[in-house]
């Protein structure tokens, strides 16, 4: 009885040492996670192109606030370009941020609260996976929040505009 209470007891300190290493790791991918986007941030603020879309698969996907805005890597490249060409592309300041992992802790989801002077509040949402133990952003979504008590005069607004072809 005392050797099957030890083994129960070894058994038991493994697997929380486990699920403590885990646990660990899980906390450590977030922050690294936390860390790229925080460096998005600040190479699109000062101007960093290279440095900046190294942070993108090579088929990423880059959504912005007009319907229209919907870019391929390189598409986003070739509007980034000219903004980045001065060494100063845009600057966003995040207020808050929440960033959840697949089970697998490959995959990293997120939305985040910007600030921005022109376009004042906005929200970033978007898909990082790892690659070659290297985060990868494979799709950003930039969003203006709407209030809900704006919307429909919004939505008039928007259905007003001519339409693009």
């Amino acid at each position: 009885m005392t050797r099957l209470t030890g083994v129960a007891a070894a058994a038991l300190l493994l697997m929380t040492c486990r699920h403590e290493a885990r646990a660990q790791n899980r906390s450590e991918a977030v922050q690294e996670v936390e860390a790229h986007l925080d460096n998005l941030h600040e190479l699109a603020s000062t101007g960093d192109f290279d440095a900046y879309f190294a942070l993108y698969t090579d088929d990423a996907i880059f959504m912005g606030t007009d319907a229209t805005e919907r870019w391929t890597i390189a598409d986003f490249k070739e509007y980034a370009r000219p903004a980045f060409a001065d060494g100063h592309g845009w600057t966003y300041y995040m207020t808050s941020r929440n960033v959840f992992l697949s089970e697998d802790g490959d995959t990293a989801w997120f939305d985040e609260m910007l600030e921005n002077e022109n376009l004042g509040l906005t929200r970033g949402t978007g898909v990082l996976v790892r690659q070659g133990g290297a985060w990868r952003i494979v799709q950003y979504n930039l969003t203006i929040p709407v209030p809900n008590q704006l919307a429909r005069e919004f939505v008039g607004r928007i259905r007003s505009l001519p339409s693009e072809q």
